[in-house]
């Protein structure tokens, strides 16, 4: 399957099944930037959560070619997409 297509599948078919086992991924990443901004003493927002997540997968992906990094990567990208839609 094509990963663009999986990612769509991850981010926007299976998010009722993500949401039972880890919450919604929106509010995590919201969850995440406050959590974040309390241990580092500094304001750490929600797009900069995503960044270091698609940092990360980029950067593990330089290192060694693994599928799972660029398709975390694309899924990470049209989550963020869909948390700055929901924003205007």
């Amino acid at each position: 399957m094509n990963i663009l297509k999986k990612a769509d599948e991850i981010v926007n078919l299976r998010s009722e099944e993500k949401e039972r086992m880890y919450g919604d991924f929106i509010e995590s990443m919201k969850k995440t930037s406050e959590l974040a901004s309390i241990m580092s003493n500094k304001n750490i927002n929600v797009n900069d959560c995503y960044n270091v997540l698609i940092a990360l997968k980029l950067a593990r992906q330089s290192h060694s070619h693994k599928e799972d990094n660029l398709l975390d990567a694309v899924a990470y990208l049209g989550s963020l997409n869909n948390y700055l839609n929901d924003k205007i």
